[in-house]
């Protein structure tokens, strides 16, 4: 039984955008080209761009709602952000920090630890996990949230790199420990992704506005996609077919 790849997301600042691709090129043990590239510290974090450290460390979503619903574009190290509530901003990350973070100050709590400054771990994405992943997220699941909840929603919330459909749902957690072959790449697929609240909130919006948390705990977890490592690179673009090997 095969799927197909229906799109392609990367997100270049760590929960701050998301955007659209048409084709990437993945690399051995290396998180998809452009993909968190850069993340936004806050003032408790101890991130120095000299190492990974994990999500805490940073300003998100899950914290944040509002951050969901800033969109990206990118030319080299050039981003564009959007936000409904917000003036576009073009800006280099590496060097007018300053001007992002006054653009995205309205949208964080005022109670929650305030963002500081953005990092950057040269060749290393910052990725949720403590490896470069590609996370894999499968329509069927995703469609099976929505009737559990009644609603539509969009597969945006997730957060995922890669997606796919043509598949049964939660068929990617029989993948762990598998490869699979996706267009020109094969992958091998390492760990469920637990989810958090960045997924209650609207990605057009920034407002909390379903409970994907206890639709997902109806099947007696809080997972939504897959994790996976880039062992053989390639092309893959939408349409690709997705195979486990």
């Amino acid at each position: 039984m095969t799927g197909e790849v229906t799109s392609l997301w990367r997100h270049p600042i760590k929960s701050h955008g998301r955007e659209a691709v048409q084709t990437v090129t993945l690399n051995p043990g290396q998180t998809m080209p452009g993909d968190r590239v850069w993340a936004v510290a806050h003032e408790a974090s101890k991130a120095d761009g000299s190492e990974w450290v994990p999500c805490p460390n940073f300003s998100r979503g899950a914290k944040a709602p509002s951050l969901m619903a800033i969109s990206a574009r990118t030319d080299g190290d050039i981003v564009t952000l959007t936000h409904p509530d917000r003036p576009e901003l073009r800006f280099q990350p590496d060097t007018q920090q300053d001007v992002f973070l006054d653009w995205v100050k309205p949208l964080m709590p005022v109670d929650r630890a305030a963002s500081t400054r953005i990092v950057r771990v040269p060749g290393r994405g910052m990725t949720d996990s403590d490896f470069p992943s590609i996370s894999l997220c499968n329509m069927a699941s995703h469609r099976a949230v929505e009737q559990k909840l009644g609603q539509e929603l969009s597969p945006i919330r997730w957060r995922g790199n890669i997606w796919f459909d043509g598949l049964p749902l939660w068929e990617e957690f029989d993948w762990l420990g598998r490869d699979i072959q996706i267009g020109q790449a094969v992958l091998h697929v390492r760990e469920r992704i637990t989810r958090c609240l960045a997924t209650t909130a609207n990605p057009d919006t920034g407002q909390r506005d379903a409970d994907t948390l206890a639709a997902l705990n109806t099947w007696d977890h809080q997972d939504f996609g897959v994790y996976a490592e880039v062992i053989q690179g390639g092309e893959v673009k939408p349409g690709d077919k997705v195979q486990l090997l």
